[in-house]
């Protein structure tokens, strides 16, 4: 018998009773929870001029593209993805900083396969995509931790998705173009998006968001290539065959792309459920980009 007159069957009902409020609670504070991130300008690319904005609720960005120039080209080429100092004082390992710009590089690589062939040679494309980290907003380790540990002990208690606590978020700035083999800017982007406190899971790394983060970049500017036109109009699309298989760590449509390694698939989704830091679960990318001004 329970000291305190209330034994294991008395607990659930009263859970019950709480469950809701708790998590009322949680999830309002997760609504106001997003980190800010303003979008940031490294003067890497050809031009910035003539951008149209978007401002999103979690992302902002300034874009354009040409669909007229895309329709001749037909190659591509994918650079390592760079980080720029400024982004690099962030984040105290050199690795982290690699790991972020290699998931930006994959996901662009495996975006625009859907309409382009990729190449492994930058003299042989069409087309020759850069992109540049310009901001890491460093996730707070020890609140992930936190958030983590809350969320599977609520998982216990409350039978739906508890957010995380919307603490010590972090976020992504990047910057990216695609030019012409003469040069001509054909596409840019500069991005900008924080973590939030519902769709982010919390991991417990400095790069924890960022990473979460890097994949979303890459796919809004190659479906900008893809399709000539704005990113963040329209219904959402079924991705394609080839996306899917690479997203769940399948050999890429073009072999270009395997520079970059495969996605982890099912079991970085599986670590970022349990908070695990990203490196634990992504191998180190063979390909790191050097930040030329």
């Amino acid at each position: 018998m329970s000291h305190s007159g209330i034994g294991l069957a008395g607990i659930r009902p009263q859970w019950r009773r709480i469950a809701p409020a708790l998590f009322a609670c949680l999830l309002s504070a997760a609504v106001t929870g997003c980190a800010a991130v303003p979008l940031e300008q490294a003067n890497t690319l050809t031009s910035y001029d003539g951008l149209t904005s978007n401002n999103g609720k979690f992302t902002k960005a300034k874009f354009k593209v040409d669909p007229g120039d895309l329709v001749a080209n037909k190659t591509i080429y994918i650079e390592p993805t760079t980080v720029s100092p400024t982004a690099a004082l962030s984040i105290k390992k050199p690795s982290d900083q690699a790991l972020v710009a290699n998931v930006i590089s994959r996901a662009l690589c495996i975006g625009v396969s859907d309409r382009f062939q990729v190449v492994d040679q930058r003299e042989n494309a069409d087309l020759v995509v850069h992109a540049t980290v310009t901001r890491i907003v460093a996730t707070s380790a020890t609140a992930a931790g936190l958030s983590t540990a809350t969320s599977l002990g609520a998982s216990f208690v409350v039978p739906v998705p508890v957010p995380r606590l919307p603490i010590g978020l972090g976020g992504l700035a990047v910057e990216a173009e695609a030019t012409t083999r003469d040069g001509r800017q054909v596409g840019a982007m500069v991005w900008a998006k924080g973590a939030n406190a519902i769709t982010t899971s919390a991991r417990v790394s400095q790069i924890g968001d960022a990473y979460s983060l890097a994949s979303s970049f890459g796919s809004d500017f190659s479906k900008m290539l893809v399709t000539g036109k704005t990113p963040y109009k329209g219904l959402p699309k079924i991705p394609s065959a080839q996306k899917i298989k690479s997203g769940l760590g399948g050999r890429p449509k073009y072999p270009a792309c395997e520079r970059f390694g495969r996605s982890p698939g099912l079991k970085d989704f599986a670590g970022s459920q349990i908070g695990l830091p990203p490196s634990w679960t992504d191998k180190r990318p063979t390909v790191v980009g050097q930040w030329s001004p």
